[in-house]
């Protein structure tokens, strides 16, 4: 963890992408999405495609989980400009809750209005097929912390309705089996016990990551239209008597990048249609 990094802010990360944006040619994207665990290869699909590492931008922490790239990458998703975070930074890196959230909150200010959320996600549904997708229309924040402040606090559910019925239309046009369910974020790095994942069945959630939770209430507050996609990698703790390995995580999100991939391709054009309208 690098103070020089904790002392910044997601306005300057804004205008460190802005100046690289500009002396790489990019687009200004209108959609931007987070890409998760094994989730990264949707990147190398996009248009006109223009990399920015994170290594690139003092403002921006670099990533030490295997299957996150480290990058931003801005291109067209059928013409749709779009910025892709090829990667995240977690709490349990040592990192605060504002680092975590600054690339997310600097989003707004390089043109985005929507932001597409992505992770792996262990599954708390006996018997479904994994992997498989789901969109998260809620959460409970188990990270013991918030990156909201006090006057942030009316946010209530971040997931945008009209990015989440875009996303329930593009997998029904792409052909792609989209469930939906409310995600809980911990704090890991470990993964959770059997009891901890037959209390989450009990409070009723699906699936169980540790990100996303902070990055969607911060961007909401920041006024973007947020949406979120779980691809359920694994059963949780107990539902199957095979130990969690971080290695079938990343396999898994290979397994379905297709469809994966489709998804994405198929609802960027109608969140920015969607959002184009309500703002």
């Amino acid at each position: 963890m690098s103070r020089a990094v904790e002392e910044r802010s997601d306005l300057t990360l804004a205008a460190e992408l802005r100046a690289a944006m500009g002396v790489k040619g990019a687009v200004q994207p209108e959609v931007a999405l987070v890409l998760g665990s094994g989730l990264g290869a949707f990147a190398e699909t996009i248009d006109e495609a223009v990399s920015i590492s994170f290594d690139e931008l003092p403002s921006m922490p670099g990533s030490t989980v295997p299957g996150h790239a480290g990058q931003f990458v801005l291109g067209r998703v059928d013409g749709v400009p779009v910025i892709c975070q090829q990667g995240r930074v977690h709490l349990y890196e040592g990192w605060s809750a504002e680092v975590v959230t600054r690339a997310v909150r600097s989003f707004q200010h390089v043109g985005a209005r929507a932001l597409i959320l992505t992770n792996a996600a262990g599954g708390l549904t006996p018997g479904l097929p994994v992997p498989h997708l789901m969109r998260i229309t809620d959460h409970l924040n188990r990270q013991g912390m918030t990156p909201l402040e006090a006057d942030q606090a009316a946010v209530g559910v971040p997931y945008d309705s009209a990015v989440g019925e875009a996303l329930q239309a593009a997998a029904s046009e792409s052909d792609v089996d989209l469930r939906s369910g409310v995600y809980v974020g911990l704090l890991g790095p470990s993964y959770e016990t059997a009891a901890e994942i037959r209390m989450f069945q009990k409070l009723g959630a699906q699936a169980v990551g540790m990100s996303t939770v902070l990055e969607a209430s911060a961007a909401a507050a920041a006024g973007l239209a947020v949406g979120a996609i779980s691809c359920i990698t694994n059963p949780g703790a107990g539902i199957e008597a095979a130990p969690l390995d971080h290695g079938e995580v990343v396999e898994a999100g290979r397994a379905i990048a297709a469809d994966f991939a489709r998804l994405l391709r198929a609802a960027v054009p109608k969140i920015q249609a969607a959002t184009k309208t309500a703002r």
